[in-house]
């Protein structure tokens, strides 16, 4: 699928542009928005949301900013750099991409599927990685010696990668391996990139759980409240512009990894 472009942001602008995978809807769409006002152009990737995302999109130029849909499901490597591709001809500045879209289903050591830690690695671990090759090798030819680094790229995490816990295995062992793909880009490709992470805490309600459950796991930190979307969004716009950060995960979560659990908060919950 083409990217669908507003009609009032047809043209390349000036502005740098920034590619926010899973954009369309929850802190994807925060993120976004987080992005759109403080001056960058962005490209809204989705999956299935294509109604909210051409929302978005459309609310986005409406302030002025130029902004596009971009669909993918993201499952080989071939649609990765498909996507990238078309990003990049509508979005020639680009260098920030921001790795939100992320898979999270439950499972254990004791029920895990080949399937189900597949997917989990495809689209956690694989195509954020890949997205940071694609954005190395398009900004490394232009790239001079002392200079500041070129672009940016900044994963989404979690806080339980600091207190680990088996619930949810396939997507800790994915995310875990994330963090520690971010430590080795970080150095690879410099000075080109920059390669940081972000662990928020209980930001939104997830999976099966209630807006009960959500309110008291919220709550469960030293803080007396976890991370809220927009305190993300403003961890994101930071560290895209913080020049001399790389190769680190910068926890937001009201305190939450310094209160480990033996299981995750929602089953602690429900037990």
């Amino acid at each position: 699928m083409q990217a669908v472009q507003p009609s009032n942001s047809s043209t390349p602008t000036a502005r740098p542009a920034c590619l926010i995978t899973g954009a369309a809807v929850r802190l994807g769409r925060t993120i976004a928005q987080a992005m759109s006002a403080c001056g960058w152009d962005v490209a809204i990737h989705y999956r299935h949301s294509q109604s909210a995302a051409e929302d978005l999109a459309q609310a986005l130029t409406q302030q002025d900013r130029a902004a596009a849909c971009f669909q993918s499901d993201l499952e080989s490597a071939q649609a990765i750099g498909q996507l990238f591709d078309r990003v990049v001809g509508r979005f020639p500045r680009l260098s920030c991409i921001i790795n939100n879209a992320s898979q999270f289903e439950f499972d254990r050591p004791e029920t895990v599927s080949a399937a189900l830690l597949e997917s989990h690695t495809q689209t956690n671990l694989i195509a954020p990685v890949l997205l940071t090759r694609h954005l190395h090798a398009f900004l490394a030819p232009s790239h001079q010696h002392g200079q500041d680094p070129a672009g940016v790229v900044i994963h989404l995490l979690d806080q339980k990668l600091v207190n680990p816990n088996p619930d949810f295995f396939s997507y800790t062992v994915s995310k875990a391996a994330l963090l520690e793909a971010t430590r080795l880009c970080a150095a690879a490709l410099a000075p080109v990139l920059r390669v940081v992470a972000i662990a928020p805490g209980i930001t939104l309600a997830s999976a099966d759980q209630t807006e009960a459950e959500f309110q008291k796991a919220h709550t469960m930190t030293p803080l007396g409240a976890s991370s809220r979307p927009e305190e993300i969004a403003d961890a994101v716009v930071w560290l895209a512009r913080a020049r001399a950060v790389t190769g680190t995960m910068l926890l937001v979560d009201g305190g939450q990894h310094l209160s480990p659990l033996p299981r995750d908060v929602m089953m602690m919950i429900r037990s």
